[in-house]
C-alpha cells in the first residue's frame, strides 16, 4: 500500500475554497495525481464529509472511492486501527463533543478515526485545524492537539505542498 497522508475534510475543503479549481487548475491537477496514485487515505467517515466538496476534485474524490476509503475488513492492519480508535475514544473521551455536550468548537469522533488511521499507517495527517492552547479549564481540542498527544504528524495544506515540493 503506497499511502502517504491521510486527510481531514478540511485539508481539502479549505484550500479549495481559498483556492479555487478554475484559477488554481495547476495545483489541483497535482492533487488530483497524489488521488489518483492511492498516495491518500480516508476513513470512511471522512470520505462522506468529503463529498460534499464541489467542482472537479470533489467529483474525483466521490469517483476514488474504493482507492481513498481504507474499509474495516480489507486487506490492511484494520485490526491494529480499531484498536487504537477505542482507546483513543476512551483517552480522549473528556473532549470529544459527541461525550461532551456536542459542541462543535472541540474534536468529534470522525476527527478521531482519521487520526487513528495516520496513526496505524505511520502517515501525517492533513488539515486545516489550528492548535488550541490547552489550558486544563476547558476540554476544548482540535485534530492537531490529539495528533501530537498520539505522536502522530500534522500538516496544513501548505505543509503537505511543500513537503512535496510543490509550488505554483
Amino acid at each position: 500500500m503506497t499511502k502517504k497522508y491521510c486527510f481531514d475534510t478540511s485539508g481539502v475543503s479549505n484550500p479549495l475554497e481559498t483556492m479555487p479549481e478554475d484559477i488554481h487548475k495547476t495545483l489541483w491537477a497535482h492533487f488530483a495525481a497524489f488521488v489518483l496514485s492511492d498516495y491518500i487515505a480516508v476513513t470512511p467517515e471522512i470520505y462522506d464529509e468529503m463529498c460534499h466538496c464541489q467542482g472537479g476534485i470533489g467529483q474525483l474524490l466521490i469517483n476514488s472511492k474504493s482507492s481513498v476509503v481504507l474499509e474495516v475488513g480489507n486487506d490492511w492492519d484494520w485490526p491494529t486501527y480499531i484498536g487504537h480508535i477505542k482507546r483513543m475514544q476512551v483517552d480522549h473521551r473528556h473532549c470529544i463533543s459527541e461525550f461532551t455536550g456536542g459542541s462543535a468548537k472541540t474534536i468529534c469522533l470522525n476527527d478521531i478515526t482519521i487520526i487513528a488511521l495516520a496513526k496505524t499507517m505511520n502517515v501525517p495527517v492533513v488539515s486545516m485545524e489550528h492548535m488550541v492552547k490547552e489550558d486544563g479549564q476547558t476540554p476544548k481540542r482540535k485534530i492537531p492537539n490529539i495528533c501530537r498527544a498520539e505522536g502522530v504528524e500534522h500538516l496544513t495544506f501548505s505543509d503537505f505542498l511543500r513537503r512535496e515540493r510543490l509550488s505554483f
